[in-house]
């Protein structure tokens, strides 16, 4: 009889490809780093070569590693259909990620269609920067992304555009001028945050960053505090506890993709894809791309407006 390939072994191979190393992957395992480590040398005992190696504290696979990784995938595929039709195992689940911009409808549709395709899986969701979720995509522990295209290096699918509007507490005004427009959003690098910049700058308007936060929570939490104005993709709701702000110039839509792992199910990728963009088409505001009339310098913006509010506390 022939070196046989033990499945457990074969999990803990993938386990470490698309958790990037070791330890996550034992982690995600339940199981110890030794244990995960025992299991990828049973492997190389029975290919008769190596298929990891160290490059300073990160994991490489050898190019017999990765054949090895590429047929692993497959049996592990055909192992847990076969278990789940046989045995009644837990249904297969699929990862789909997002940006937190429109995740509250763009993640409902993605749900809809993943389960009119593949009825019995599960769904589960990861929330995350743009770049991340394209990175994630790529090691395999997300299926499909939905993220924002010029925050990634992926072109990936176009799948429409998102529209941008400015946000900010009922009642608030901006300083009087000279002071500069006081903005928050989310901490660079960030494409909505750019996006605010450049409009602004374009029309003449002075701004400045009062807010940074790592995640969108804490630039809608600031903008409620009354500290400033925000541009955000909000599929045309307005944030609980926040108004349009309409003294500022329109922002255009920011481009959208959505990136599929290799192997995923083609027929819940297309429907998926094609249920984001009905969204975003819907969501798309007359002549938003047509050219807008010059908006007053900001010394003008400023003058026509009331003092500023003192926020609530």
């Amino acid at each position: 009889m022939g070196p046989v390939f033990d499945i457990v072994a074969l999990r803990s191979l993938v386990a470490v490809a698309d958790r990037g190393g070791f330890h996550r992957a034992a982690e995600a395992l339940t199981l110890s780093q030794s244990a995960v480590s025992q299991h990828v040398r049973r492997l190389e005992r029975a290919l008769g070569r190596p298929v990891v190696e160290r490059a300073g504290r990160a994991t490489r696979f050898t190019e017999a590693g990765n054949l090895l990784l590429e047929e692993a995938r497959r049996i592990l595929g055909v192992h847990d259909e076969a278990a789940r039709r046989l045995l009644g195992s837990e249904p297969a689940t699929v990862v789909i990620g997002s940006t937190e911009h429109g995740a509250d409808q763009i993640l409902p549709r993605i749900t809809e269609a993943v389960h009119g395709t593949l009825p019995h899986c599960r769904v589960r969701f990861r929330i995350d920067r743009s770049a991340r979720l394209v990175e994630a995509v790529d090691r395999r522990s997300v299926d499909l992304a939905v993220y924002v295209t010029e925050a990634a290096s992926t072109e990936g699918m176009q799948v429409g555009g998102m529209p941008l509007n400015w946000y900010a507490a009922p009642g608030w005004s901006p300083p009087p001028a000279p002071a500069p427009l006081p903005l928050v959003a989310v901490a660079a690098p960030c494409a909505i945050r750019r996006r605010a910049l450049d409009v602004l700058s374009t029309h003449g308007i002075a701004a400045s960053v009062v807010c940074d936060a790592g995640y969108l929570a804490g630039v809608l939490e600031a903008a409620r505090a009354g500290l400033g104005v925000a541009l955000l993709a909000t599929a045309g709701r307005a944030p609980e506890g926040l108004v349009a702000y309409a003294g500022l110039p329109r922002a255009p839509a920011i481009r959208m993709s959505a990136h599929a792992r290799p192997g995923a199910d083609p027929a819940m990728v297309m429907h998926a894809v094609e249920a984001v963009r009905s969204l975003l088409v819907g969501l798309e505001r007359p002549g938003a791309d047509a050219p807008q009339p010059p908006y007053p310098a900001p010394e003008t913006l400023v003058a026509d407006l009331t003092p500023p509010a003192v926020p609530a506390r």
